[in-house]
């Protein structure tokens, strides 16, 4: 194991990948990629992460990731529903068992009342469903976009851990 705590995360995570056969991809905005950055940093990730699409732009959400230009009219790319639309999006365009998506409010401006500065969403989606988590951290882009990427990675070390192979569901 790594001595740092997010690379055992990230090597947790792989070990359960790999070891089920599942793939994984990424969709991300406010952290530009950081969590994809963190799965390649593993050896032997190519093994169970398909890609991710850093879709920073709602354009680049409408185009790689399918996310509905009424959905980010409605709720805006900081959302439970762009988060949900991503990580469905990804999943179908890369072909993959699981998929997570993170958009967010990096800071250190850009944030209002209603969306501060360190509002993040997260989605897991497999074929069970998906499950978005609303997190809201502090006002450094650096810590925020570094939080949002261990909570991704976190989800998705949950979301395979209460999916043990053989269990009831």
């Amino acid at each position: 194991m790594a001595d740092d705590p997010l690379t055992a995360l990230v090597e947790r995570l792989q070990g359960l990948c790999l070891e089920r056969g599942i793939w994984l991809a990424t969709a991300e905005s406010c952290t530009g990629g950081l969590v994809a950055h963190l799965i390649t940093g593993v050896p032997g990730s190519s093994g169970y992460f398909r890609g991710g699409v850093v879709s920073y732009s709602d354009d680049a959400k409408r185009l790689l990731l399918d996310v509905g230009e009424e959905l980010l009219a409605a709720h805006g790319a900081v959302s439970a529903q762009v988060a949900r639309a991503m990580a469905i999006g990804v999943r179908g365009r890369l072909g993959v068992e699981l998929a997570v998506s993170v958009t967010g409010v990096a800071g250190p401006g850009g944030g209002s009342v209603a969306k501060p500065v360190g509002l993040t969403y997260i989605a897991v989606a497999d074929d069970r469903g998906v499950d978005v988590r609303r997190f809201v951290w502090g006002a450094d882009r650096a810590a925020n976009k570094e939080a949002s990427a261990r909570a991704a990675i976190e989800l998705l070390l949950a979301r395979l851990e209460a999916t043990r192979p053989g269990s009831a569901e």
